[in-house]
């Protein structure tokens, strides 16, 4: 048979595979946003089985151990949920003002939002995760503990020897690393930064100093909260940083799946929908003899082309003559 007849015929498998490769890839593009808030509502129907049903690995300790010798501080500087407050409801609603006054297209607003909530959700998943798995003891365990009399100072014990009677209180004793304050305050309000440092171009070439200062704004906030930390003993230098680094790589990670590099003449908008993929979407690659034979309809037209220009050399040659 002959590659044109071929070509005219039915629709060969592979062009068939190609045409449902790039349907579904057509679809993914409309509908890749509710994909995602698919998957952010599984991170927190995970993150909240774990608050539910998960205690942290219990590490053996010693009572004459200095660095778990600190005082339990009741007040803390910056609670759970002025924490919450601060790197997750104010950022959130400084979005929501963004929005509503410089009416952006609907298409920016939700990519913005929902970056800004996979940040702090996958940060707060993450950070469990590793507290519970770790079990590092906090700088006030032996506070917490209140652990037995005569229990022997100088050999390790395990976690039965506290007498505490509150059950969040003792378990909390174990989720030092690595610090939850840190980690959610950057990834909230470290999303915030890079987002205003974004729609500013604070790296456009000639840009004033106001703008990177008011960006970063929000990030010297988030070191604030880190820094309290310390200060109530609840975590040390090692549990701040790690905390740290972690929040602000994953609100990282989140904002570049949204927007473009700060460096990006277009930082200020985000990809389109129709640059979410290729145009033909995901599929094999052809070699050339199948893409000469099998392609996807562009070969058929070389062979049409092929076929017209052979038969108006037969027909102009009786003049050329």
């Amino acid at each position: 048979m002959s590659r044109v007849g071929y070509a005219a015929g039915t629709a060969s498998p592979l062009t068939r595979q190609g045409e449902v490769t790039g349907t579904m890839s057509r679809i993914y593009q409309r509908s890749y946003p509710v994909l995602d808030t698919i998957a952010l509502a599984c991170i927190v129907g995970f993150w909240v089985l774990i608050q539910l049903f998960v205690t942290p690995f219990h590490r053996m300790f010693s009572l004459d151990n200095k660095a778990i010798q600190f005082p339990f501080a009741v007040v803390e500087r910056v609670p759970v949920v002025w924490s919450i407050v601060y790197a997750g409801v104010i950022p959130f609603l400084v979005l929501l003002v963004w929005a509503a006054t410089y009416r952006p297209t609907p298409h920016k607003v939700q990519v913005t939002l929902l970056g800004f909530l996979i940040a702090v959700m996958l940060t707060s998943l993450i950070t469990d995760i590793i507290k519970n798995s770790v079990g590092r003891p906090r700088p006030d365990l032996i506070s917490r503990c209140m652990p037995k009399k005569g229990t022997s100072a100088e050999s390790l014990v395990a976690w039965t020897v506290c007498t505490q009677t509150s059950e969040h209180i003792l378990q909390e004793g174990w989720r030092s690393f690595p610090s939850g304050h840190s980690s959610f305050s950057f990834a909230g309000l470290g999303y915030l930064t890079l987002f205003l440092c974004g729609q500013m171009r604070i790296f456009r070439p000639r840009t004033d100093l106001c703008r990177g200062l008011v960006a970063f704004v929000p990030l010297l906030c988030a070191l604030m909260i880190a820094i309290s930390r310390l200060d109530d003993y609840r975590h040390d230098v090692y549990d701040v940083t790690c905390g740290s680094i972690l929040g602000f790589l994953v609100a990282q990670f989140s904002y570049r799946r949204y927007f473009p590099p700060l460096r990006s003449a277009t930082c200020d908008e985000p990809y389109g929908r129709d640059e979410i993929s290729g145009s033909e979407g995901f599929s094999k690659l052809a070699d050339d003899e199948e893409q000469q034979i099998f392609g996807h309809g562009s070969t058929s037209r070389q062979w049409e082309s092929r076929e017209e220009s052979y038969a108006l050399a037969e027909t102009t040659s009786p003049r050329a003559r």
